[in-house]
């Protein structure tokens, strides 16, 4: 018998160096230490939700949740298009880590939940939640979120709000394809994008036919980006003979039989991965007619509106998130004699990072509160979530790559790898300004709000009039922001919208921010004094008081 080299010499090192200098694991840590994110929570009406917001913070930065978020990421959705008989079936199989993330998500509350909870801050509570379990991963968001804004779109057709809505507000996560109506809890999707459009969905070139029955259509056309496929129900547009159209497409028809969903294959995405996003055919697929024919961008629009809120969510956490990540690094990496976190320079960069942070998650709880207060009736608010909600998807959205590439920097070679989660949240970070509308989408649309709606522009100025007199460089903004209202075009439209994003940000930290983030933040953002990458904050920037604000107890 040969024995092996361990048994040869025992007492042999195997080990050819010592592991110094490099940062613990981050987990367990609790997502909801967040302090601006907790005052706003408080601000916007949904005190009442802090404990549970805590509970969800503690599980999603929990060892457990993280590895849920890494597999379902590394074990990708697969089709099944047949079954072993040579059936179609069109079926999307996930990771159970995909089914963990998704039951914790629905059980809190962070699908459609809010549209049956009569307390005023029941919205803002969703999206401070979509915050906190946001440090998980995002790719499952997008059936929550879908099935979240569904609901105002599906309200429009009364009659199948009755059947539906209990079920989508469901707190209950009931996977697998079934008649919906036979479940304790529904997902549900959007299909607009056809390859030829894109967001141009008046040029969808699926047909709806009616059918004797009437309500009832069958669909033939082919949806070129459709998330989250196994979802029970979507909301489709297509061309009926009085125009576009929206429509409601169950994936098992009440007789138990499956609708014609031919999923032709899954998308390769540059992130997002745990999310399967098809191609479906629809040939005689029956669906339900949802608000009058030609009014389907009508009917849908409430429903882009949610969506347009949380990819500001999903871009705050993802912010955030890598924050917290160079955060933690810093501190227990060392260069130079010093921790890292204790360089000037560093400091400075973790200093402006936090800035962007905080008023990305100030600015999504304000949004969030417009929300809550206008589906409960306020005008006034309706009319400012009308464009600000346009206004922080295109801006927030946009910072989003920028400020994970500089997070990811700040743990040099060791953020480049996959362990450590920092190219995950890199890819993901893009798609955010992509869905429901790019830059310029969302930019021409904050253009035919002010020209089409002037009291958008009213209630815009209303929220900066809280401000007024605060800070000179804010109140000079504003000045300058009147002015170039009158000159808007659509080859300024993406100066004038930035413009908007920042000033609505500045008035929110002046009022809400301690006076080290709002001035560092007046001073860059409005002043210019600032450089053209993060780290560049003036010498006169109290970077202590900023990264503490930021990283509580970790520093």
């Amino acid at each position: 018998m040969v024995s092996t080299p361990d048994e040869q010499w025992p007492h042999r090192p195997v080990a050819t160096h010592d592991v110094t200098n490099q940062a613990p694991p981050l987990t367990p840590y609790d997502a909801s230490d967040d302090t601006p994110l907790l005052e706003g929570l408080r601000r916007e009406g949904a005190g009442w939700a802090e404990e549970e917001l805590r509970r969800l913070g503690r599980q999603a930065g929990s060892a457990q949740a993280q590895e849920w978020a890494d597999l379902a990421n590394r074990h990708e959705p697969e089709l099944r298009t047949h079954d072993r008989y040579g059936n179609r079936v069109d079926e999307v199989e996930f990771h159970p880590s995909w089914h963990h993330l998704m039951r914790t998500a629905i059980t809190e509350g962070l699908a459609a939940s809010p549209w049956g909870d009569a307390r005023p801050g029941a919205h803002v509570a969703r999206t401070a939640g979509g915050l906190v379990w946001g440090h998980t991963e995002a790719g499952h968001g997008c059936p929550t979120s879908m099935t979240y804004a569904a609901v105002p779109a599906l309200r429009r057709q009364p009659e199948l709000a009755k059947v539906y809505e209990p079920l989508l507000t469901s707190r209950e996560y009931d996977p697998g394809l079934r008649v919906p109506t036979d479940k304790r809890g529904l997902l549900a999707g959007m299909g607009m994008t056809e390859k030829q459009g894109g967001s141009d969905v008046r040029t969808n070139s699926t047909a709806a036919t009616p059918t004797a029955e009437p309500g009832v259509y069958t669909l033939r056309g082919h949806k070129w980006f459709t998330s989250a496929p196994m979802c029970d129900v979507f909301l489709v547009l297509a061309q009926a003979p009085g125009g576009l159209s929206c429509f409601l497409v169950p994936r098992v028809l009440p007789d138990g039989v499956r609708n014609t969903f031919r999923i032709q294959r899954l998308k390769d995405k540059l992130g997002n991965r745990s999310n399967a996003s098809s191609e479906p055919e629809f040939d005689g697929t029956v669906a339900w007619l949802v608000g009058p024919e030609g009014q389907g961008v009508k009917t849908i629009i409430e429903m882009v509106n949610c969506t347009r809120l949380d990819c500001v969510m999903m871009s705050a956490a993802l912010m955030r998130k890598s924050l917290v990540e160079a955060g933690h690094h810093t501190r227990h990496r060392s260069a130079f004699g010093a921790r890292l976190v204790d360089q000037p320079l560093m400091r400075n960069v973790l200093a402006d990072l936090a800035l962007e942070s905080e008023a990305a998650t100030t600015l999504t709880l304000r949004l969030a509160g417009a929300a809550d207060r206008a589906i409960r009736g306020d005008e006034g608010e309706a009319a400012f979530r009308r464009i600000a909600t346009a206004v922080g998807k295109y801006w927030v959205t946009k910072r989003g790559p920028a400020f994970t590439a500089e997070a990811l920097e700040c743990l040099g070679g060791n953020g480049y790898v996959e362990d450590s989660g920092m190219p995950r949240h890199y890819r993901e970070a893009p798609l955010l300004s992509i869905w429901e509308g790019s830059g310029n989408v969302n930019a021409l649309d904050v253009l035919r709000a002010l020209s089409r709606e002037p009291g958008t522009a009213e209630a815009l100025f209303g929220e900066f009039a809280l401000a007024r007199g605060a800070d000179a460089r804010l109140d000079t903004a504003v000045a300058r922001l009147k002015d170039r209202l009158s000159g808007a075009s659509q080859t300024t439209a993406r100066r004038l919208v930035e413009d908007m994003a920042l000033t609505l940000q500045a008035s929110l930290l002046v009022r809400h921010a301690p006076p080290a983030v709002a001035d560092a933040f007046c001073a860059t953002r409005l002043g210019g004094d600032w450089g053209h990458a993060f780290g560049t904050l003036p010498e006169a920037a109290d970077l202590d008081a900023i990264v503490r604000r930021a990283l509580p107890g970790r520093d």
